[in-house]
């Protein structure tokens, strides 16, 4: 056989072969349905509604979501302890490379009565890490979500300087970096807490007015505290709960009430102005 004929040949084999193929694609294309103009855009209409309740689903719902480990980390003050050493702000500083004049944890104070009888009340503040965290609601690149526990934290890769999460901060717990221009606040150290250890201003607190932990165990030490002054039959308060936030960290003593009013708001962020000798003259009677 010739090298022509073998070409042939193939040829009729692959008409052949193909020819079943068309009689079945045919007998196929017999019982398809018909879909109609009216059927085409029913299904359109479908997907466009299909389409429409995902965009309605808000970007920063994944970020709100903190990791399913089990954890519910939260904080307890105990304002009756603390004398104001600020130990706390300045481990915190050390810890964090904080630099002057701003500040991710701040004690405030307020004096109270007259000479001879006056006291000073004492208020550590940080960040809530709020459940309904307004900040990652606003934070237009994305830098702010959750980690373990709930912590509210902030993405360095890829903060933008936005500075939308200042203002909405109920709690004037954030503040922008001068040099990097990035937003900072507490994250519970969150790298310690992943090493086992608590936060740094935690055990250098020499009164054990604060205690950090999970919630969601009996056993832990702020859970334990907790219980401890709610067994003394002492209130625990949390600070502007009227922004339906829904913070985590509750306050025992009178001075969440009396320093409330002098705490950052939206906008603001802890400045050392709160230590102005000038201050000293503003006292509750």
């Amino acid at each position: 056989m010739t090298a022509c004929s073998k070409i042939e040949m193939s040829g009729r084999e692959s008409f052949m072969d193909q020819k079943p193929r068309r009689e079945f694609l045919k007998k196929a294309a017999l019982a398809l349905p018909i879909v109609t103009a009216a059927d085409s855009a029913e299904v359109k209409a479908e997907d466009g509604k299909a389409e429409g309740e995902a965009q309605n689903v808000p970007a920063w719902q994944g970020r709100m979501t903190a990791p399913d480990d089990g954890k519910k980390y939260g904080w307890f003050v105990d304002t009756r302890r603390c004398f104001g050493c600020h130990a706390c702000e300045v481990s915190c500083k050390s810890e964090n490379d904080v630099p002057l004049g701003n500040y991710i944890r701040q004690t405030t104070y307020q004096d109270k009565g007259k000479y001879p009888e006056v006291a000073r009340l004492f208020l550590p503040m940080s960040c809530q890490h709020c459940e309904d965290a307004p900040c990652i609601k606003v934070c237009p690149c994305g830098a702010l979500h959750k980690e373990a526990g709930g912590t509210v934290a902030v993405d360095y890769d890829i903060c933008c300087g936005h500075g939308s999460c200042v203002d909405a901060c109920p709690y004037g717990a954030i503040y922008m970096d001068p040099v990097a221009s990035q937003a900072v606040k507490c994250h519970n150290c969150y790298h310690r807490v992943e090493s086992g250890m608590e936060p740094a201003c935690v055990p250098t607190c020499p009164a054990e007015a604060l205690h950090f932990g999970d919630l969601n165990d009996p056993q832990s030490r702020v859970s334990q505290a907790m219980q401890r002054a709610e067994d003394d039959d002492v209130e625990l308060v949390q600070i502007r709960v009227e922004k339906e936030t829904k913070p985590r960290m509750w306050f025992a003593g009178p001075a969440a009430a009396e320093i409330e009013k002098k705490l950052p708001r939206e906008g603001q962020s802890f400045s050392p102005e709160s230590y102005d000798i000038y201050n000293w003259q503003e006292v509750d009677e």
